[in-house]
């Protein structure tokens, strides 16, 4: 484990998975803030201590455009940053060069957080689309890295 901890490339890979994973993270708290925002809420019991009026509460459940937007993108994130924190470890494991390493993490990186900008600020496409093909890209380039270092074992 401490061969590990020493190696760049396997300390690279803990960093932007970092990055990453508290990324996603961070889009709960902004899911919250658009429902309080927006007074869109999922659930009968956060609207019931408002005290509003039966109408009000009603409106209040119904589903609201920005919260599902940020959900969505909520969603994307989990699809794609579970699958790079599982191929990435492999990968690192792979020992590849590191500035190869850097360029995957990276760009991975920066296009999960251009995705998300462009997803809860509603760029116009293509955009959000391209963001997520290169993360995409650098993943399956990672995933391919380590099933050809695999099968040539």
């Amino acid at each position: 484990m401490a061969g590990l901890l020493e190696d760049q490339v396997f300390m690279a890979y803990t960093t932007y998975a970092a990055i990453v994973v508290v990324k996603m993270m961070l889009m709960s708290p902004l899911t919250a803030y658009f429902r309080m925002t927006r007074k869109a809420f999922a659930n009968e019991e956060d609207v019931a201590i408002r005290g509003k009026s039966e109408e009000e509460k009603k409106r209040m459940l119904k589903p609201n455009a920005d919260v599902e937007r940020v959900r969505r993108c909520h969603l994307n994130d989990m699809e794609n940053i579970i699958p790079f924190v599982l191929i990435g470890f492999s990968y690192a494991l792979t020992g590849p060069e590191l500035s190869t390493a850097l360029l995957h993490f990276r760009i991975f990186a920066g296009s999960r957080i251009f995705h998300t900008i462009s997803y809860v600020g509603a760029f116009p496409q293509p955009c959000r689309g391209l963001s997520f093909i290169v993360g995409l890209l650098a993943t399956f380039s990672m995933a391919y890295r380590v099933l050809s270092t695999i099968l040539v074992l």
